[in-house]
């Protein structure tokens, strides 16, 4: 039985009311944690979007998806063998020539793993610069231009866990077939990630579904003609969601279909 800090009913995709959330330092149990010294670079070009598909988080398209520009792909610890996928991360710049005067902080969603490149030496800032232990942010370049200067880098940040700020409810984007279901989250709010997911048909229990990988979970079951609910349990908090109807019994892969709420709603 899985412990429900927090419970919230997800209904149809047909009766989303798209609401903006606003990000805060609390939404359901998750709070902003405290600020933790790493480094960032970039990655890609000013316009953010000549590497703006895949990746170890299995996103596409981040722009249609809503992430847009503000996004980084994660050093290992980070990103802690997928669990970090979509939650969202407050970076400012600190104690450098190369920040940007005046520049606060960019809010950025992790959407993929900065792989080690254990040819390099770290500690000279030669290029290892996401070999494990380092915390590290390589960001797409217009985010990190919001606090950075080109001629820098990288760049010595602070960073903290905060609420993800997502409009309307969670997404799930089908993909398998009837007796392999495989779905990727998008559009979680708060803490924007997930440490276990459920799904239900209409003749079955909850059957948990495992992690492919990153923000994919796949189910080995037979659920072709059932409409299906889901269960998510977020890993950066201890609240649950249950979603009740995202789809119906003609549900199809290659189809993105929406709750009502989220976790921040």
């Amino acid at each position: 039985m899985v412990a429900m800090a927090s419970f919230f009913h997800c209904v149809t995709a047909a009766a989303v009311l798209l609401v903006l959330m606003v990000a805060t330092s609390e939404a359901g149990n998750f709070k902003a944690s405290d600020w933790i010294a790493a480094h960032a670079t970039f990655y890609g070009d000013s316009s953010g979007l000549s590497d703006d598909m895949g990746g170890a988080c299995g996103y596409s398209n981040m722009q249609a998806i809503g992430f847009g520009t503000n996004t980084a792909a994660l050093s290992t610890p980070l990103f802690d063998n997928g669990k970090a996928c979509g939650g969202c991360f407050e970076i400012r710049c600190t104690g450098s020539k190369y920040c940007v005067a005046g520049a606060s902080s960019v809010i950025v969603t992790g959407t993929n793993l900065c792989p080690p490149n254990y040819g390099e030496n770290p500690d000279a800032d030669q290029g290892g610069w996401c070999n494990p232990p380092r915390l590290h942010f390589d960001m797409a370049m217009p985010s990190w231009l919001s606090i950075g200067q080109y001629e820098g880098g990288i760049i010595p940040v602070m960073y903290r866990r905060v609420p993800c700020q997502r409009s309307g409810g969670v997404k799930f984007k089908f993909s398998g077939n009837a007796y392999w279901l495989l779905v990727y989250l998008l559009n979680v709010g708060g803490p924007g990630d997930a440490d276990g997911v459920w799904v239900k048909g209409d003749n079955t229990g909850w059957i948990a579904m495992s992690r492919n990988f990153g923000a994919a979970w796949q189910a080995f079951s037979n659920l072709g003609g059932m409409g299906l609910a889901f269960k998510i349990q977020a890993h950066s908090s201890d609240d649950t969601i249950i979603c009740n109807a995202v789809a119906d019994a003609s549900w199809s892969a290659g189809v993105t279909y929406q709750a009502a709420i989220n976790f921040d709603s």
